[in-house]
């Protein structure tokens, strides 16, 4: 590798990292300046095994050669199109491929440029439909409690995570949270998903309905699986049923796809892998492989028709974004779609989840670890903190793992892996073996 490429920043100052602790990253720097398939390169020579898909988007692996050629091949031929009153071919044919893979009856695709801008977006369209359909009194959104949702006024309002809402005031008024599925007296290392009190956490939808009036509720949105709060996987039954009081209350239902989208599970989207069918679904990471931001919303055709009314000539939604639909995150997500499709990458997390769940609990007896949850290739190892010292023995395990030659991610005292679907056994095996030696050695 060439000088310029390894040397580190001579300043670190200037940049303020988001969600990082950056006092302590500037006096180590942990810095990459490669990346290929299953790992990355530190600018110090290191190869780094990624058991996180870089942060729950790489799901293709790095640096693949058709989406970087697409990228390349679009940036020459047109950089850039206005996305309002003018558009350009790829984004309509995205639109389509995108249609196609979905869940039955997602017919039509809003796009964004994060899974932040997806989560207003969608919110967005929820009260602006009702107002459409002549029931603008449903103002009141509904998220739950440990939700993440990004980092927008939207999403931090609905989302549940106190770290990121305490510091911000008091949000959107009229929202509602409901309880989370953690239960870890009944559930605690189950291995896929848990089979205790789905329907019965559901079911305390039907007292918030009771509690502000179904005629008030615009829409109930909730993450599948929550990635970011430390992988809480959903009971049997508990999104069915929350599928079931959104109908019975006229109810949008949202699904933060934002993580699960794009063959996580080992299904195209959550929805299919649970066999529940929402209003609405949110979407970014995995769209384009994480190459490029890039967001989308898939709403039903019964979403997009409330709007298509009036004169011809006049605007439908008044929202959108100046890079709705990019020409070069159109070509980087259509070559994303192509390189999963060819590879069988949207399903492989099927195939191999048996294995990742045996290699994930291999680990229960390693000490501080009380609880291990899986689904699809998504893992979570829930360690007991430090006394008076949260999170850090997480983040050590994290910098520890980092020293070995294995990237992990960290939420609270609980470590969350999300490998690319490219991952083979042998890397498997690698990952696991290495985590190991971490959690054994006294953090």
């Amino acid at each position: 590798m060439s000088n310029r490429t390894t040397a580190k920043p001579n300043d670190l100052s200037a940049f303020w990292m988001p969600f990082t602790a950056n006092r302590q990253f500037k006096k180590e720097p942990r810095l990459f300046v490669g990346a290929k398939d299953m790992h990355y390169t530190t600018h110090d020579g290191r190869s780094v095994l990624d058991g996180t898909a870089g942060l729950w988007c790489v799901n293709a692996g790095h640096c693949r050669p058709k989406i970087t050629e697409a990228i390349a091949q679009q940036a020459g031929e047109l950089d850039y199109a206005p996305a309002f009153q003018l558009g350009h071919p790829k984004a309509f044919e995205l639109a389509s491929r995108l249609v196609d893979i979905a869940p039955e009856g997602m017919e039509h695709v809003l796009y964004t440029n994060s899974g932040s801008e997806s989560v207003e977006t969608a919110l967005k369209v929820a009260l602006a439909y009702h107002r459409a359909k002549g029931d603008g009194s449903r103002t009141r959104l509904i998220g739950r409690e440990r939700g993440y949702h990004g980092v927008n006024f939207g999403g931090i309002s609905v989302g549940g995570i106190v770290s990121n809402r305490k510091m911000f005031g008091t949000l959107l008024t009229g929202v509602d949270h409901m309880p989370h599925t953690h239960q870890p007296a009944k559930n605690a290392f189950s291995r896929g998903i848990p089979d205790h009190g789905g329907v019965d956490i559901a079911t305390e939808l039907e007292r918030i309905v009771t509690l502000h009036d179904a005629s008030t509720i615009a829409a109930v949105i909730v993450e599948p699986v929550a990635g970011s709060t430390g992988v809480l996987i959903p009971p049997k039954g508990y999104l069915a049923k929350l599928r079931e009081i959104c109908t019975k209350h006229g109810i949008l239902l949202i699904f933060d796809e934002v993580i699960t989208g794009f063959g996580r599970l080992g299904a195209p989207f959550a929805a299919q892998f649970f066999d529940v069918k929402p209003d609405i679904i949110t979407t970014a990471k995995g769209l384009t492989n994480g190459v490029i931001p890039m967001g989308a919303v898939f709403v039903t055709k019964d979403i997009h028709d409330a709007f298509m009314t009036g004169p011809e000539h006049l605007i439908e939604f008044f929202h959108g974004y100046t890079y709705s639909g990019n020409p070069i995150a159109s070509a980087a997500a259509l070559a994303t779609l192509d390189t999963y499709k060819e590879e069988g990458l949207l399903t492989r997390a099927a195939e191999l989840a048996p294995y990742w769940e045996e290699a994930l609990h291999s680990l229960k007896d390693c000490p501080n670890v009380i609880d291990i949850r899986n689904v699809g290739l998504i893992g979570a190892i829930e360690l007991a903190p430090i006394a008076g010292e949260p999170t850090k023995r997480a983040f050590t395990a994290f910098l520890k793992a980092y020293e070995k030659g294995l990237l992990i991610r960290t939420t609270g005292d609980i470590i969350a892996l999300s490998p690319p679907l490219i991952i083979t056994k042998a890397q498997i095996d690698e990952l696991f073996d290495k985590l190991r030696d971490v959690l054994m050695n006294n953090i």
